[in-house]
């Protein structure tokens, strides 16, 4: 297992990661924004995420990457690793706003920064494939800006039908 840090193994954890971490994190504190107007609700989800779904999505990414006859076991290793520490990090920058700002421009700023990140991997994926930037760009946004418009519906629901 000396190999544990392969390239492209990082490149899996980095852009499943930082895309989960992004996506996952900004649903669920709209949602519980929406549904509960409640720091703690959404600081304790958004620290929930960065530990619980962080490890649930490094062992998907193992079992996945293992699932490969084809792959080294460096490769599974690196794509775990790496995926665990950016979805990590990732989620775990959500918490910085919740705590330094009230919570409405928090969680607004939140978005903005999760669809930034978006539109950043988007960017260096679409010039690695040799794509055109700006429909990679924008199709990743529609599904970023959906998963957030589609959270804050549900978590509105919710806090209107058990609120």
């Amino acid at each position: 297992m000396k190999d544990w840090l392969t390239p492209s193994g990082a490149r899996t954890g980095l852009f499943f990661g930082a895309t989960s971490g992004v996506i996952t994190t900004v649903g669920l504190l709209t949602g519980l924004h929406a549904g509960t107007k409640s720091m703690a609700a959404v600081l304790g989800g958004i620290l929930v995420i960065a530990v619980a779904d962080a490890l649930s999505d490094a062992l998907g990414i193992h079992l996945a990457e293992e699932a490969n006859p084809d792959t080294t076991t460096g490769h599974v290793w690196s794509a775990t690793i790496s995926t665990f520490v950016t979805k990590f990090v990732f989620a775990g920058s959500f918490a910085i706003p919740i705590l330094l700002l009230p919570l409405q421009t928090a969680v607004l700023a939140s978005i903005v920064w999760g669809m930034l990140v978006i539109v950043v991997l988007s960017y260096f994926l679409a010039r690695s494939q040799g794509e055109r930037v700006l429909p990679v760009v924008l199709e990743h946004l529609g599904i970023a800006i959906a998963v957030v418009v589609l959270s804050h519906l549900i978590g509105a629901w919710v806090g209107a039908q058990f609120g």
